[in-house]
């Protein structure tokens, strides 16, 4: 167990490890202002280079009009989680796509894309920009899309990415449940209610639980919506927990003890 390691209060066999948002990677660029989980672009610490298969989770909000230009990838997941606003995606596989709120977008590298990603619309668009190492090298490219209400996530867990090839993940590029991924990882989302409480088991040997920083940009210590995980460690917006799990079917609580609304996302994987 690291020195950092908390243990799970409430009887589960779970260790955490903080993330706090004040000492993620951070970049105010003007039309970008951007944080890293992971080691990205001139971020780097020897600690983030990954976990288990996921190897980025960047928080961007991103100015009208601007955005990224075609660049490429290959031999990575790629999705983006949307928050807030819209988001226009064109790629070399003749995708284009204006994403919003409950949207989420996944590319299927593989072999090599090339793709754009701007903001649509005069508002700022805000989405999670997230990666993962597939199980399979040299993958024909491939593009998802899903849809997810609010409504939905305020009733308790929603998957809205899943192991391609387990039960309930569909291949469709426009179908329902959850986003495929050719990753052994599953990503969950809820909208959680102040006084509230959510639990969700882990059936894979990690996990990383993040509040997404919903009430407004902040590179310093959280604001907005407190949650407290497993009886052991209080998180707010823009902070993070990598999770150990050290049985099998270990039970991840989450009690929202603030004022607000928590936006969670709980990724279950190896």
């Amino acid at each position: 167990m690291s020195e950092n390691s908390i243990i799970a209060a409430d009887g589960a066999n779970l260790e955490f490890i903080k993330r706090p948002n004040e000492e993620r990677g951070n970049a105010d660029h003007g039309w970008l202002k951007t944080f890293h989980t992971f080691n990205f672009a001139d971020y780097y610490d020897p600690r983030f280079e990954k976990h288990g298969c996921l190897r980025v989770i960047n928080e961007d909000r991103v100015e009208p009009k601007e955005g990224f230009g075609t660049h490429a990838h290959r031999e990575f997941e790629i999705f983006s989680y949307i928050v807030d606003g819209a988001l226009e995606h064109r790629d070399s596989m003749g995708n284009v796509e204006i994403m919003k709120r409950g949207d989420v977008q996944l590319t299927s590298a593989g072999t090599g894309i090339r793709h754009s990603e701007k903001t649509s619309g005069t508002q700022p668009v805000h989405f999670l920009q997230i990666w993962s190492v597939p199980s399979t090298r040299g993958l024909s490219p491939n593009y998802y899309h899903r849809h997810f209400s609010d409504e939905e996530k305020r009733q308790g867990w929603v998957a809205v990415v899943g192991k391609q090839g387990d039960e309930g993940v569909s291949d469709e590029r426009e179908g329902t449940g959850p986003t495929p991924v050719h990753s052994p990882l599953w990503l969950y989302a809820t909208l959680l209610a102040p006084g509230k409480a959510i639990e969700r088991p882990l059936n894979l040997s990690k996990g990383y639980l993040h509040v997404v920083q919903t009430s407004g940009y902040n590179d310093g210590k959280p604001k907005g919506a407190q949650v407290k995980v497993s009886g052991a460690l209080e998180l707010g917006e823009g902070d993070g927990a990598f999770i150990s799990n050290k049985g099998e079917g270990e039970i991840v609580r989450v009690e929202n003890v603030g004022d607000t609304e928590a936006e969670l996302l709980l990724f279950d994987l190896d």
